[in-house]
């Protein structure tokens, strides 16, 4: 039996917008709860979201923003995310998810390669001053009228908005822009709408890439919204269901997994919070007494671990998806029985695949949901073949995992090369992870053939941190490992090798990163070195250096635990 799968439903893919199908979704539960951000103070249901959503997308048009035109948000977890998400699907702009750990270097690229129109930030978060970055990024902002941006160096941008309704230079504040929508009659957004096509792209999420720089992953409306949609069935949701939201927003976690698999069924998105806190998610899963609750394995771990832990009631839950890096079989076993939620499902996939390909059932046994990823989701074909060949290997062996379908992204963006790498002329995404499938359709996820590190669910490529650590004046060559991690899988760690004459210490190269990329990409561990282990041929083997760090940091015992 070879390792293919595949699977049909008698439930038809949705052919539709986002925009249409949320506002029928608004007529069918117009008085279901549709968002409760706990830390604002807000609740809003179906009925009343809408006319908000499509407030805001009046606004984005009355600020000049056309159907195909990029708007960013980088933001933590807010109600203001999820309205710019479906107001920007409702007038035709392409969101672009920018990270809120990015800082600088990251925030220019993102900008510069989307070709942003529009950005829509908050202010501040805990150490980061994101209007302060944006002036470093564009100092010219600081001095225009809001709306009347012109950069040389981000041609595209013309206006940027502050979530936060406080005054900044050359900004306009969120209020500011809600009340400009009055200048759009709703006949132009409805007409616009109507305009829509469900293949358009609305969504590009930024991905790690090998070559250094991210790739903007191009998604339509075709591609998340059915993804939701059959993720939301794998868990068995109604428009009964309350989902918990700790995962941020610009991850697909965030915004396919949990906010478009609640709105393709009426279920309640809640906020916990700006950013996850785990005695907040206790309190929020017992005051709204949430039916389903979401997250990476590190988040449960804190949430088990917290001294609040059994203060909570949190009989309420059923089920939730742990996704984003390998599970701890006993630490699944733990969130079973303790959080009381016997139906959570497992689900793997990445951002070029909307992005769930396989995902476990809420009836799959404890052994499935621990030693596997499940089985794809109706019309995905998954298969494994041979890396050297492209041949389909037997059941049982291992290969890369390949897929094909609906759930495919359209192109990277401006990017056509690595689309070309990607996607094969047959429609496959190779996915660059090593799986094995037996003869019922489980996947086992049981390597990577990339060097991609996956610290507490953020995907970090290696050669992105290189790239930016041969900047630093003193450094003549680096390589990026993972190392093992009790608490986040792996960790970063980064052999260093000095111009000659020169010194430096760990802490040094640390501070020559801080402030410029997001905090989960500076290295943990730095090991000075004088050369790295290669192979006959001069290639580098990061496989033995992985080895060597692992037993020189005393990990050994760390890189042993079992994980699903």
């Amino acid at each position: 039996m070879i390792s293919y799968a595949f699977e049909g439903s008698n439930t038809k893919l949705i052919a539709k917008t986002i925009g249409d199908l949320f506002e029928e979704m608004s007529q069918q539960v117009p008085n279901n709860d549709c968002v409760v951000s706990v830390h604002q103070g807000i609740r809003m249901t179906y009925k009343e979201f809408n006319k908000e959503v499509d407030r805001v997308a009046k606004g984005l048009m009355a600020l000049g923003v056309n159907k195909g035109d990029r708007v960013g948000i980088w933001s933590t977890n807010n109600i203001e995310w999820v309205m710019v998400q479906f107001a920007t699907a409702k007038m035709g702009a392409v969101l672009v998810n920018i990270n809120p750990a990015y800082r600088t270097h990251e925030l220019e690229y993102a900008m510069k390669q989307s070709e942003l129109s529009t950005l829509i930030l908050i202010d501040n978060f805990k150490t980061s001053d994101y209007i302060k970055m944006v002036y470093e990024v564009e100092p010219s902002i600081r001095d225009s009228r809001p709306g009347q941006i012109n950069s040389e160096k981000l041609p595209f941008l013309k206006n940027v908005v502050c979530i936060n309704n406080t005054e900044h230079a050359g900004m306009y504040k969120w209020n500011d822009m809600l009340s400009m929508a009055s200048k759009i009659d709703d006949s132009d957004l409805k007409n616009v709408q109507k305009s829509l096509e469900f293949d358009d792209a609305i969504n590009i999420q930024y991905t790690s890439g090998t070559t250094g720089f991210p790739k903007g992953v191009t998604l339509s409306h075709f591609n998340i919204l059915n993804n939701g949609f059959f993720i939301g069935e794998r868990m068995d949701f109604t428009e009964k269901d309350r989902l918990c939201i700790p995962v941020p927003f610009y991850h697909c976690f965030g915004m396919v997994l949990a906010n478009l698999a609640c709105v393709t069924h009426g279920a309640t998105m809640v906020l916990p919070g700006e950013a996850f806190e785990p005695e907040a998610v206790l309190k929020t899963v017992e005051q709204e007494k949430c039916t389903a609750l979401h997250g990476v394995p590190t988040m449960f771990i804190a949430e088990l671990e917290d001294p609040s832990f059994n203060d909570y009631d949190l009989t309420s839950l059923r089920t939730g998806i742990m996704a984003g890096s390998p599970c701890p079989v006993e630490v699944m076993k733990r969130v079973n029985h303790e959080m009381h939620m016997n139906e959570i499902t497992i689900a793997y996939g990445l951002t070029e695949a909307s992005p769930v390909i396989t995902q476990t059932s809420t009836h799959d046994t404890l052994e499935h949901r621990t030693a596997t990823v499940g089985q794809v989701l109706p019309f995905v074909e998954a298969k494994i073949v041979d890396p050297e060949t492209g041949k389909i290997v037997p059941t049982g062996v291992q290969g890369e995992l390949c897929t094909r379908g609906y759930h495919v992204m359209k192109y990277y963006y401006n990017n056509p090369e690595a689309t070309k790498e990607a996607i094969d002329e047959n429609g496959w995404l190779h996915t660059g992870d090593l799986a094995t499938m037996d003869e019922d359709g489980y996947f086992k996820i049981t390597g990577r053939m990339k060097d991609m590190i996956i610290r507490g669910g953020e995907n970090i490529y290696p050669r992105e941190i290189e790239e930016f650590l041969y900047t630093h004046p003193k450094i003549s060559d680096v390589q990026v490992i993972g190392v093992p991690d009790r608490k986040y899988g792996e960790e970063i760690c980064a052999w260093v090798k000095l111009k000659e004459g020169e010194t430096a210490t760990e802490e040094e190269i640390k501070e020559f990163c801080r402030g410029k990329i997001a905090h989960f990409k500076i290295p943990r561990y730095i090991k000075f070195t004088d050369s790295f282990p290669m192979t006959v041929t001069g290639k580098i083997r990061k496989v033995e250096m992985r080895e060597i760090s692992t037993k020189e940091l005393g990990l050994e015992d760390v890189a042993k635990i079992e994980t699903a």
